[in-house]
C-alpha cells in the first residue's frame, strides 16, 4: 500500500467516505500546484511514467479536459475513451472493458458513468487506482472538491459558512458531494429547490430546506446554482423554464438585494436565462471561471496523492524534485 494510503486509500469514489483531515490535505495539495498552470511551461514530471485511462461513458467537456489538463501537466501518459466509437457499443460489460485494459498494464481510471455506484464497482474489481469523475445520482468528488477550494479561496475557513445549493438536487451527484464535502469542513450547508427537484429525506444529510429562493438569498454567504438536468427528466418536475426562473432564477435585481456580499458558484454548464441570468453569471459576485481553474489543480492534487504523493512534499513535487 502507497503512503497516500493514509490520506485517501487506493480510490476516489466520493467525499462521504472522507475525513475532513482527508479533505483538508487534497485542498492543501492542490494550492501549490495551481502554479504550475501559471508557468510558459506547464509540466512537471510528478507522474512520468504513469498510464492513466479516462473511461467516459457520458458526455463530458468540462470534466475530461480538466483531468487530461492534471494528468498531461504532471507527465503522465493519458488514453481517452468513449462509450461511442469502443466496443462498449458491442455488448462489452465495464468489468470486461477495464480488464482488458489492465492487461495493457495501465495505473489509474478516470470514470464517469451514468449508473450510481459504477465508480465503486470498477475500484472493487480491478488493482488500478479509480477515480469517480460523477456517476449517476451519487457523487462527483472532484468537483466537490473544486467548489470548496473556490469557496475557501475567497472567504478562508469554512466554520459557519453558510452555503446554500439552488436548483436540480434530485438529480444532482454535484450536490452531494457538495453536502458531504461542507458539513465536514464545518459549514452550514442549505438546499433551495421546488418540491419535485429534492430527495426525499433530504434533511437526513444534516440540511437546511428552503422552498423559496428570497428566503435562501436572506441565510446564506454562498449560492452554489445548479443546472436543471433536462437530460434526466422523463416527468414534467416544473411547469415550464420561464416558471422556474420565474420563482427559483438567481437573477441580478436579487443578487442586488441580498444583505451581504454574495459568493455565486456554478458547476457548468449553465442554463443562462433558466437558473441562472447571464449578468450574475458574469457579474462581479461570480466565481465560475475560478471554479474551472482550480479544477485542474485539484485534478493535479489527486492524481498526485492517489500515485504516492505526500500533501507536505506537494511544494517540492511542483519543482519535479
Amino acid at each position: 500500500m502507497s503512503q497516500s494510503a493514509h490520506f485517501l486509500g487506493k480510490d476516489l469514489i466520493g467525499l462521504e467516505q472522507l475525513e475532513a483531515e482527508q479533505i483538508r490535505a487534497i485542498l492543501d495539495t492542490a494550492e501549490p500546484f495551481k502554479e504550475i498552470s501559471e508557468r510558459a511551461i506547464k509540466k512537471v514530471p510528478v507522474l512520468r511514467g504513469k498510464t492513466i485511462v479516462n473511461l467516459f461513458f457520458e458526455a463530458s467537456t468540462r470534466t475530461r479536459i480538466s483531468f487530461e489538463f492534471a494528468e498531461k501537466r504532471l507527465s503522465a501518459d493519458t488514453v481517452n475513451i468513449a462509450s461511442t466509437g469502443s466496443s462498449v457499443q458491442k455488448g462489452e460489460t465495464l468489468v470486461d472493458t477495464a480488464r482488458n485494459l489492465e492487461a495493457m498494464r495501465i495505473d489509474m481510471v478516470v470514470i464517469r458513468h451514468g449508473s450510481s455506484g459504477a465508480a465503486r464497482f470498477l475500484a472493487e474489481r480491478i488493482p488500478s487506482n479509480v477515480i469517480n469523475a460523477g456517476d449517476g445520482r451519487h457523487e462527483h468528488p472532484t468537483q466537490g472538491l473544486l467548489d470548496i477550494l473556490t469557496i475557501r479561496d475567497h472567504r478562508g475557513d469554512l466554520n459557519g459558512q453558510r452555503i446554500c445549493i439552488v436548483g436540480d438536487v434530485l438529480h444532482s451527484r454535484v450536490a452531494r458531494s457538495n453536502i458531504w464535502g461542507l458539513t465536514k469542513l464545518g459549514a452550514e450547508v442549505a438546499v433551495c429547490a421546488p418540491r419535485t427537484l429534492l430527495p426525499r429525506d433530504i434533511q437526513d444529510l444534516g440540511v437546511t430546506v428552503f422552498g423559496r429562493i428570497e428566503e435562501a438569498i436572506e441565510w446564506a454567504d454562498v449560492l452554489n446554482v445548479l443546472r436543471l438536468q433536462l437530460e434526466r427528466m422523463q416527468a414534467g418536475f416544473v411547469p415550464s423554464l420561464r416558471e422556474y426562473n420565474r420563482f427559483f432564477g438567481v437573477t441580478s435585481e436579487r443578487v442586488e438585494n441580498a444583505p451581504r456580499d454574495l459568493l455565486i458558484l456554478h458547476p457548468g454548464p449553465m442554463n443562462r436565462g433558466v437558473e441562472i441570468d447571464s449578468d450574475v453569471a458574469d457579474g462581479p459576485h461570480s466565481v465560475i471561471l475560478d471554479q474551472v481553474t482550480n479544477g485542474v489543480a485539484i485534478r493535479m492534487a489527486v492524481l498526485y496523492l492517489l500515485a504516492g504523493g505526500m500533501p507536505e512534499k506537494a511544494e517540492s513535487a511542483k519543482h519535479g524534485e
